[in-house]
Formats: structure tokens, C-alpha cells, sequence
């Protein structure tokens, strides 16, 4: 009896692999065929992948729409005036600290070490930011930024 047990069990886990197999073996193949279909059209749009984070470095809602007011109106801000520092606000900043402050980095929108670098020898020249100049966005960093959020309030 044990033997016919044994050899029943031996004979199901084959059949089940065999089954497995065939079944592994249609899904390759049909994946194999859907993939060599050429497709002329993109996955997703460049809208669709642009970055839309929203990053106000410190700023409430309003001083960071008074930034806005003062980009709308010296650097080609676009809008909304909404207090959300997102890829709009940002490119705007950057083509400021690119002109005027060295920021050496691509116009893209996304704040990264070297706009944070630029914008706090920006803060530094006239809002108090005491360093380190590390890019590196810390709390010193955020009072200064609010300074000159508030010195933009006169834009709005």
C-alpha cells in the first residue's frame, strides 16, 4: 500500500509540473508575440512624466505666493498665483539665480543641491542667511527665505 501511495504521489507532482510547463509555456509565448508588435506612439507623454511636486522650502502658502507675485512679475512666471512652489515656480527661480547668482544647472524646475546652493548665496547677500553654503535647506535657510518672501509682498 505504501508503495502505490508513493508512486500515486510521484505521479500527481509530475502531471502538475508537466501542466505548469505547458501552461508557462502559452503565457511566453504570446508575451514573445505582443512584444514584437512595433508601436510608433510614446508610453506616456513628456507632460505626463514632468515633475509636479510642490516644494515651498519653509513657506507658508501665502509668503510662497508672494514669491510668485515677484517671479510673475521678473522672471517669467507663468501662474497660477496659487503659494505652491512647483516645476513653474522653480524654473522661474532658477532662470533668476542662473542670471544673477551663478546657478550653473539646468533650467528644469526641480530644486536640487545646486539651486539650493545659488538661492542661499542669494539669501545670504541680502536676508540674513549665515551659511554653511552646502545646499544643503535647513531651518537658518528657511528664515531668510521668509524674509524675502515678505519683501515680495510688495509685488502682490
Amino acid at each position: 500500500m505504501r508503495t502505490l501511495t508513493r508512486t500515486l504521489v510521484s505521479a500527481t507532482a509530475v502531471a502538475g509540473i508537466l501542466i505548469g510547463s505547458l501552461a508557462g509555456a502559452s503565457s511566453g509565448f504570446a508575451a514573445t508575440e505582443v512584444a514584437a508588435k512595433p508601436t510608433t506612439e510614446p508610453a506616456a507623454s513628456a507632460e505626463a512624466v514632468s515633475p509636479l511636486a510642490v516644494d515651498n522650502h519653509g513657506l507658508s502658502t501665502g509668503e510662497a505666493r508672494n514669491v510668485q507675485c515677484w517671479l510673475m512679475d521678473n522672471w517669467g512666471y507663468p501662474g497660477p498665483l496659487n503659494g505652491q512652489l512647483g516645476t513653474e515656480s522653480w524654473k522661474a527661480i532658477q532662470r533668476f539665480l542662473q542670471a544673477d547668482w551663478g546657478y550653473p544647472g539646468p533650467i528644469d524646475g526641480v530644486p536640487g543641491v545646486g539651486t539650493d546652493r545659488a538661492l542661499l548665496a542669494f539669501l545670504a547677500a541680502d536676508y540674513g542667511y549665515p551659511g554653511p553654503f552646502d545646499g544643503v535647506w535647513g531651518p537658518r535657510a528657511t528664515v531668510s527665505f521668509k524674509r524675502f518672501a515678505a519683501w515680495c509682498a510688495a509685488s502682490c
